[in-house]
């Protein structure tokens, strides 16, 4: 019994040491480098479709409990993702997300100033 006490331990340990710091969480700071007011263009004319209701599984923008488990990808991960598309599932449920939100006309830049606003929102 000792030993599993001494190996529970251990791996408390580790995981606290290395395992909750591996994913560095999004800060204000991370958002400072994209321009929000276009971002906010952006989002209103693209992205609030789905994101202002949550449709398919995205995030609701200013919703921080939606939020949370993302915020510990960096922002750069969301904004790639944003950019190339992603589906996949995210507790339970289906989640999709278009490349660019389905608007091909957008830039990559765009997509990551609107990523950026989205993100700030909940921050």
């Amino acid at each position: 019994m000792g030993r599993i006490v001494s190996i529970m331990t251990l791996s408390a340990v580790f995981a606290l040491s290395f395992g909750l710091d591996a994913h560095a969480a999004t800060t204000k700071a991370d958002v400072a480098s994209y321009d929000l007011a276009n971002g906010k263009a952006v989002y209103d004319a693209n992205c609030a479709a789905c994101h202002a209701a949550g449709i398919m599984g995205a995030p609701k923008t200013g919703t921080a409990r939606k939020w949370t488990s993302r915020l510990t990808q960096s922002l750069d991960t969301m904004v790639q993702k944003s950019i190339a598309g992603y589906s996949g599932d995210y507790r339970g449920t289906k989640t999709f997300m278009p490349a660019k939100g389905g608007n091909p006309d957008l830039t990559d830049q765009e997509v990551g100033n609107s990523v950026a606003y989205m993100v700030n929102e909940v921050l």
